[in-house]
């Protein structure tokens, strides 16, 4: 399974795109901001594009109850070996100050906002859950062309 990010919609707050799975088009997701190389303000950074392997994990926040996740053993998506980056999670949220770094998904945006993220990840995670037990998941993240503004 290979799902693949294409950033769309950059503002001087957050970083909206569209998920895709296998080529088919899942939801909407909001990221913290693009920064140039090498510029990172933690909790506030978009992860860099790149391909990634994505597992399901134990996350501790979700298990604390600060992350909600819709599995009671408070699984969630994971990224592998992202660079410069510790813990990046798919999970549900609204706003870029939910993200702290992580990919949030949605079923609707608007300008700096996704909604409809609670049923939005619960449909990814029954997708990656037959995807994982047919072999690695991975994730293509693709930056959106230079100047491309909200």
């Amino acid at each position: 399974m290979n799902l693949r990010l294409e950033r769309k919609w950059l503002t001087k707050e957050s970083t909206e795109g569209e998920l895709a799975i296998d080529g088919a088009r899942e939801c909407f997701t909001l990221e913290d901001v693009v920064r140039p190389a090498g510029v990172k303000i933690p909790g506030e950074t978009a992860i860099p594009p790149g391909r990634y392997q994505v597992i399901l994990t134990l996350s501790e926040r979700a298990k604390l109850g600060t992350l909600w996740s819709p599995r009671a053993d408070h699984m969630l998506p994971l990224l592998l070996n992202v660079p410069g980056f510790d813990g990046i999670r798919i999970h549900a949220g609204n706003r870029a100050s939910d993200t702290e770094g992580c990919i949030i998904v949605g079923h609707e945006r608007a300008e700096n906002l996704v909604s409809g993220s609670r049923v939005a990840l619960v449909a990814l995670m029954a997708k990656l859950e037959v995807g994982l037990a047919e072999g690695p998941v991975h994730i293509t993240v693709v930056d959106a062309p230079a100047g491309v503004l909200a």
